[in-house]
């Protein structure tokens, strides 16, 4: 006879338990053929085309894990969160092709995409990079895409001086016709951190740009308000891409990117709220966290708690 052990449970389920808590990593329920539900998400841990130094291919994990920091239950709304998340896992990538690696994650959504198993997406990053992949195939599947962009940069650059890498995804979204530039707004864009000839490029093709000159003396809803109500009028579908350097050093310290003068988390927060209520916002992608830099998951947090505060606009 085999001998029980009374006060041992089985690794990593030794947690304080509260009967009546249900912690918002629960939602988390993995893909199961026929699963149908609100919410799906999908981790593309690609952040070797970083042009800084970038581990936040470990940011997809260090997310969900950063969800059990929270519980489902809103007092604001008076209501539980409790629509599942299907987590179709990560996207599986080479150590070594970083080309193939993007060409990777947009097949990889294009399958998700078909597949309607979902009606919103969460996309984990990775470096911002992935946005191209994933707008890609997004477009793909749900026809004219708006795209509102929570940035400190303008992720314009030039391809010619170091090929696809995290500041290049906007740029070639352009140019190869996926999103036009007067359907795409970038908010939060700071000063110092982006060249004039960007800054010009992205007023020529129309691109819409709120600094955070803006944001302070406008007020985000204001602005979030406005975008929505003007892409709306345009395009089929919007798709959120959020940097998390748009954030302040203080409050995002494992950005790779990281910078003074940025938005704070209740500023953020308040433009996913405004953003999450709107129909036709369906996807968002979070990216630019690296865990292996970060202060006690301070970024990987707000990450998290961005998508709850999506899930209450949505759900509640």
């Amino acid at each position: 006879m085999s001998k029980q052990f009374r006060h041992l449970k089985p690794y990593g389920k030794g947690a304080f338990v509260d009967r009546y808590t249900t912690r918002a990593s629960e939602l988390l329920k993995p893909y199961e053929s026929g699963a149908k539900g609100a919410y799906g998400l999908v981790g593309l841990p690609l952040s070797k085309t970083s042009i800084s130094h970038s581990g936040a291919s470990f940011a997809p994990g260090a997310i969900r894990e950063a969800l059990s920091s929270y519980t489902v239950y809103s007092g604001e709304k008076g209501a539980n969160l409790t629509e599942e998340i299907i987590d179709f896992g990560d996207v599986y990538l080479s150590p070594t092709n970083l080309i193939e690696n993007q060409h990777t994650l947009y097949k990889a959504l294009v399958d998700v995409f078909e597949a309607e198993v979902a009606s919103n997406y969460f996309l984990l990053g990775g470096d911002h990079g992935v946005s191209y992949a994933a707008i890609k195939a997004y477009a793909e599947h749900q026809g004219n895409v708006g795209v509102i962009q929570f940035d400190a940069h303008h992720d314009l650059r030039n391809t010619e001086d170091g090929g696809p890498t995290n500041g290049t995804p906007f740029r070639r979204l352009l140019t190869d016709k996926i999103v036009s530039g007067e359907n795409l707004v970038q908010i939060g864009i700071r000063d110092f951190t982006n060249a004039k000839e960007y800054h010009e490029y992205a007023l020529e093709e129309g691109v819409t740009i709120y600094t955070m000159a803006d944001v302070r003396e406008q007020g985000i809803q204001p602005i979030v308000a406005e975008s929505l109500a003007t892409l709306a009028k345009k395009v089929d579908i919007i798709y959120v891409s959020l940097d998390m350097d748009v954030l302040d050093q203080a409050y995002a310290p494992g950005c790779p990117a990281i910078g003074p003068g940025g938005m704070d988390t209740d500023t953020l927060l308040q433009g996913i709220t405004t953003l999450s209520e709107h129909e036709k916002v369906k996807a968002m992608d979070i990216v630019e966290i690296d865990p292996t830099i970060d202060i006690r998951n301070m970024t990987s947090r707000v990450a998290a708690y961005t998508i709850l505060q999506f899930m209450k606009g949505k759900s509640l």
